[in-house]
């Protein structure tokens, strides 16, 4: 049996195990997918027992993403300058990271807005914390030539932009309105949106109506972002997607078949999140 993971601390909260196990009863597969809660100072030696063989490989996720880096074997350059790693491969007792939230960020978008970077040239990024560094390096990576990285405070965003480098220009929540016009995406990265929170002074109706607008969050489902956005008529993608997207190349590297990603998960998913 070909065994896989997810850890964390806590881990309860997960729904990776849900996703995967969908997968590996859909495929019939003598696999198995378990939740671990690692708490961080056992870290190190959980990886030695990943380092054995015991398992094919796994996810990590908070707060482990970044710890983790230092005690694999292999590091892939794009999780690198994520800074982030949440998916682990094993082979001949080496352990290679990667970071497959960008991936799982781009797929949702082709997905649910299909032909959204087709002459795309400006998107407009909220929030400069961890979450926004694998947006980033996605839009990077479909040629976006000019990305307004906005945040509450404007230092941070400059931090980020300058690891990201010309493409990205930082800036102050309050200069969304003068960007706004010549934006085609909207993303936000931040926590803005749990919890009924909502932005001040991003008004969307400054958007081209061609423009779409997406969430990484994803309790709820419809953000008071992507209500707003639904409200002046735009195109909106939820946050779910990216969750289930970035599952797929870590299933398919520990189990050898490709998964889908189908409506039927994801009303599964929503229906244990109370949705």
């Amino acid at each position: 049996m070909k065994k896989a993971f997810v850890i964390g601390w806590p881990i309860g909260h997960s729904k990776s195990p849900l996703i995967h196990g969908t997968w590996i009863a859909e495929h019939g597969l003598d696999a198995s997918y378990e939740p671990i809660a690692v708490a961080p100072a056992d870290l190190p030696d959980f990886i030695e027992r990943v380092r054995s063989g015991e398992f094919a490989g796994g996810n990590v996720t908070i707060p482990h993403k970044e710890a983790v880096m230092a005690l694999i074997d292999e590091v892939d350059p794009l999780a690198a300058k994520i800074g982030a790693v949440n998916t682990l491969v094993v082979s001949d007792g080496r352990i290679a990271g990667s970071n497959t939230d960008y991936l799982g960020f781009l797929a949702n978008l082709d997905a649910g807005a299909p032909g959204w970077d087709r002459e795309l040239e400006s998107a407009i990024v909220l929030g400069a914390g961890g979450a926004s560094r694998a947006i980033l390096a996605g839009l990077i990576d479909r040629g976006i030539a000019r990305i307004d990285l906005l945040n509450r405070t404007s230092a941070r965003a400059e931090a980020l932009a300058a690891e990201f480098g010309a493409a990205v220009r930082p800036g102050a929540l309050a200069e969304f309105a003068r960007q706004a016009g010549t934006a085609g995406l909207v993303v936000n990265t931040s926590s803005v949106g749990m919890e009924g929170t909502a932005f001040e002074g991003v008004d969307l109706s400054l958007l081209s109506g061609s423009a779409v607008v997406t969430d990484i969050v994803y309790t709820p489902l419809v953000t008071p972002l992507l209500a707003q956005a639904r409200d002046k008529g735009l195109a909106t993608v939820d946050g779910l997607g990216m969750l289930l997207y970035q599952a797929v190349p870590g299933f398919a590297a520990w189990f050898g078949t490709d998964p889908a990603v189908t409506a039927g998960l994801r009303q599964k998913v929503l229906a244990a999140m109370g949705q």
